[in-house]
């Protein structure tokens, strides 16, 4: 019996790719560089900030001049937190399915608290999700599985009896190491290592309504 669902945010929930990659493209305009497709950007949304920087610059967080970026990076996207993101196709209509079952449902995710917060806000869903944990919220942030523990106590619900959906890896990983069986979402952005069959998740789902059957 499914007593809970956690998401991850960027790239299951909601599509962020919009305006992750509209503060990527204006650093790079800043910088005199052509902006980058969508399209090449989507894979790599999921990384956050490292992911941006990796495919904007070619930069790693250790490498000289990764920091400054990476903080004017933030800067420009907290000015367009919720312009063009919107929830993925389906999952409205999947919170209120899980709602009318009494199925508690949470948010999980890499994305420091100064940004989950307002965006979780500005799409409606602050006060329906029963706990929202954000990558600072624990000291070990995904593939470790202390931010699913954490929503677990917050919930009440035990790992055994929640579900994670996840577009990256990392969310399966984490979800695997905190006892909780592990969903991964394919209509993510499903980053740029191995393919989603690799993942070794207890299941793949083409779209939001799909979980449904797995409850």
């Amino acid at each position: 019996m499914v007593e809970a669902v956690f998401f991850d945010l960027d790239g299951t929930l909601a599509d962020t790719a919009p305006d992750l990659g509209g503060a990527l493209n204006e650093l790079l305009g800043e910088r005199g560089l052509a902006p980058i497709e969508m399209a090449v950007l989507r894979p790599y949304v999921s990384a956050g900030t490292r992911g941006m920087l990796g495919i904007g610059f070619g930069l790693e967080p250790d490498d000289e001049g990764y920091t400054n970026l990476a903080r004017r990076f933030l800067d420009l996207y907290a000015a367009r937190l919720c312009v063009g993101t919107i929830l993925f196709e389906g999952m409205a209509a999947l919170l209120d399915r899980l709602e009318a079952r009494h199925i508690l449902w949470g948010i999980v995710t890499n994305k420091p608290e100064r940004f989950t917060v307002p965006l979780v806000e500005s799409l409606g869903l602050s006060r329906r999700a029963t706990t929202v944990v954000s990558g600072d919220s624990t000291r070990n942030p995904k593939p470790a599985p202390d931010a699913l523990i954490l929503a677990c106590e917050a919930t009440g619900v035990a790992p055994q009896r929640a579900l994670y959906v996840g577009d990256d890896l990392r969310d399966i990983l984490a979800a695997r190491a905190a006892g909780m069986p592990a969903i991964a979402a394919a209509w993510g952005y499903l980053g740029d290592g191995p393919g989603i069959a690799d993942w070794n998740a207890d299941a793949i789902i083409a779209r939001p309504l799909d979980l449904l059957h797995l409850l």
